[in-house]
């Protein structure tokens, strides 16, 4: 049976942290999972149980997706967590979604973080509706944050709804296009509202704020634009076909208002959802690539009709077992089916699907273009990875995950804690591509790597509560690099004659700094077969296989150029290996004379501070050797960004929140490569040389 695509929203939920994400999902998911099932809404007495571990420990609600139904249109959810460390997260969910609620807490406004999401949603083309949320709070302003959203996010919003009454005397909204007041009573049931006559003192801004929004809307076609300037208000269908088009196109975002908390408000956002957002057949189709990541010209058509093709988005391990999320672009997904992993070249046979509702889930048998769905107990797939059918090979356009910045070393507590530790670790790297896990050789530590500070903390954390593992967590070491500033001719001879056959490999090569960003790149200039061609590979290996580990203080080495232009060989006693050694010979020889140098992570820093501390904020970050890039003031404080090294950001939220009486906001992302000061590269290599000592 063909599922009718154009009943299907695929939204998430983009948000600060606070601005009240998971309240809205859960409200969304009360108005509409109970009335799904039960043909009545319930007295909503408690929240469903499993929640209570959730608001203790904070995490977003129960699973990656969960479906529910809203005026016969089928929603899939897809949550997104707010915090700057977990953008991978954010990142990941725009793959999958054909839309998006993005949410702004009403005192707080446009906030650093929902900045780097909108960013990302934008580049991402995912048309977007907004709920200015918890407008009961004090302090909060509707209109405040309309301007926000223009000012900072550059955004054009699109009124929908007034709010009735301020702060503590909110008590509903009003709906611009069809005049109609909603009203609720104090018990906090969303059921319980009513339609009442719009206020007196409203009425002025009811009709003017309609009469912007049809304006706008009516800009998307040029009939009902000349119409209206001759008088003529278009049908509400029409302008409802103007306001989907123009939400499609970016050209505006439709605004709304209200109170998850409080339920009031949120059946209108559940409509626009259904009125205003793409079903996933009206959204740019996904393109393939190759092996390599390079764009092929096909895309991925959302039709069933079409060969399997289906991308896996986020991993997840519940009480049910291993539970691998799937978008599904095109074609038909059976139990039972035998699909290909483009990524592994494995195949794998479905067992279990199940669809996520709203607090428990249904098995399925079959599944098909436009679904998100979970699979149970897959082996090999990871995040990013491509699923398909094993007839027609394909790869969906892979996730690009950032490289970790930031490190720790952790050592197990007690025996039960090594033996749980190795299984929890593997799970959580699975779940988080941008959580990478290392054992260091010599000390047999164990070094978990990540995007920040908080990234980490909250690791160490699921650790501890989750899995039971107590951990001995070390100082937080940064990654640094190394990489070399000059560039120098120079040869190197490796020969070895012992009794049979012996080595040799003589190679002249240049070394030069590479381009920032282009990491290790190999070329050779022989003319005349003085190196033959068959030992090219071999002495690029061996190059590469030192860049891993530099000279100063065993570091990884960024953008090194080698270009090979002579060399010397025997007829018999050279070889594949003695060229490698020769390589390895060459590099180690050659990295010190080209000038090494430590280059350290600096990271883009956001800092929100209120006017009067301004002065305090910029020395500080003076201090810990940023450069203030630029300073914006907003409606409740100044914005301040600034490149600073990584190393001198640890602890700071503790600081900041000292130096502004609590009232300072900031994130970070990881930027670029600098070079160290030579004063810091002398504490760097000494502290490096120090630990290697006592291993």
């Amino acid at each position: 049976m063909a599922t009718d695509l154009s009943l299907y929203r695929n939204i998430g939920i983009f948000a600060h942290v606070d601005a009240g994400k998971t309240t809205t999902t859960e409200r969304i998911l009360k108005l509409t999972g109970k009335i799904h099932k039960t043909g009545e809404v319930h007295d909503g007495a408690a929240t469903t149980d499993f929640m209570e571990q959730e608001q203790e420990r904070g995490i977003t609600i129960q699973s990656a997706a969960t479906t529910c139904f809203w005026k016969d249109h089928r929603l899939n959810i897809i949550d997104t967590p707010g915090h700057v460390d977990f953008t991978v997260e954010v990142y990941r969910s725009l793959k999958v979604l054909d839309g998006g609620v993005g949410v702004f807490c009403g005192s707080g406004g446009v906030e650093p973080q929902s900045e780097t999401n909108w960013r990302y949603a934008n580049e991402s083309e995912v048309a977007r509706i907004i709920f200015v949320n918890k407008l009961d709070r004090v302090g909060a302003d509707f209109l405040r944050v309309v301007d926000q959203v223009k000012n900072v996010l550059g955004a054009n919003p699109l009124v929908m709804t007034l709010p009735i009454g301020r702060e503590d005397g909110f008590v509903g909204v009003i709906d611009l296009l069809s005049r109609q007041a909603f009203k609720w009573d104090d018990s906090g049931l969303p059921e319980n509202f009513e339609i009442i006559e719009i206020p007196d003192d409203m009425k002025d801004d009811v009709e003017m704020y309609r009469e912007q929004l049809i304006e706008t809307a009516v800009e998307q076609d040029d009939d009902l634009m000349m119409a209206y300037m001759d008088g003529e208000e278009p049908s509400m269908e029409d302008i409802k076909a103007c306001i989907r088009k123009g939400t499609r196109n970016l050209d505006f975002f439709p605004t709304y208002c209200g109170s998850a908390f409080k339920n009031k408000g949120v059946q209108l956002v559940l409509d626009a959802v259904v009125d205003y957002l793409p079903a996933p057949t009206e959204v740019d189709a996904q393109p393939l690539t190759d092996e390599d990541g390079e764009p092929t010209g096909e895309v991925a058509t959302v039709s069933a009709d079409e060969p399997l093709r289906a991308l896996a988005f986020k991993i997840m391990d519940d009480r049910f077992g291993a539970l691998t999320f799937i978008r599904i672009y095109s074609g038909v997904l059976n139990k039972g089916d035998t699909i290909l992993n483009s990524y592994t070249g494995k195949t794998e046979r479905i067992g279990r699907m199940v669809e996520m509702h709203a607090d428990d889930r249904n098995e399925l048998d079959s599944a098909q273009a436009g679904d998100i769905i979970a699979v149970v107990g897959m082996k090999n797939v990871q995040t990013g990875h491509t699923l398909c059918d094993p007839k027609h090979p394909c790869t969906l356009e892979p996730m690009i995950f950032p490289d970790p910045v930031i490190s720790i070393a952790v050592a197990p507590k007690d025996k039960a804690s090594t033996e749980k530790m190795g299984v929890a670790i593997g799970k959580m790297v699975a779940e988080d591509p941008s959580f990478v896990v290392e054992t260091d050789e010599d000390s047999g530590e164990t070094i978990l790597k990540g995007m920040g500070e908080l990234h980490l903390d909250i690791k160490v954390d699921i650790l501890k509560r989750t899995y039971g593992v107590e951990l001995e967590v070390g100082k937080p070491q940064v990654a640094y690099r190394e990489t070399i500033t000059q560039a120098v001719e120079d040869s190197y001879t490796h020969k070895k004659q012992s009794g049979g056959s012996g080595q040799y490999g003589k190679i002249d090569y240049r070394i030069k700094p590479g381009e920032p960003g282009s990491g290790f790149k190999f070329s050779s200039t022989v003319v005349g077969g003085n190196v033959p061609k068959e030992y090219f590979p071999a002495i690029e290996k061996g190059f590469e296989g030192m860049m891993n580990e530099g000279v100063l203080a065993g570091f990884p080495v960024l953008d090194v150029e080698i270009e090979l232009y002579d060399g010397g060989f025997h007829a018999v006693d050279s070889s594949a290996v003695a060229f490698e050694i020769a390589a390895k010979g060459a590099f180690r020889q050659s990295i010190p004379k080209a000038g090494a140098q430590l280059i350290e992570p600096i990271m883009k820093v956001d800092v929100f501070t209120p006017d009067d501390h301004v002065g305090d904020v910029i020395g500080d970050l003076n201090r810990r050797r940023g450069m203030i890039k630029d300073q914006e003031a907003g409606a409740t404080g100044v914005r301040i960004k600034a490149d600073v090294p990584l190393s001198e950001m640890f602890g700071y939220i503790g600081h900041l929140r000292t130096i502004t009486s609590g009232r300072g906001q900031f994130s970070m992302e990881f930027s670029h490569y600098m070079p160290c000061p030579q004063n810091v590269a002398e504490v760097v290599i000494a502290e490096v040389k120090e630990r290697n000592a006592n291993k």
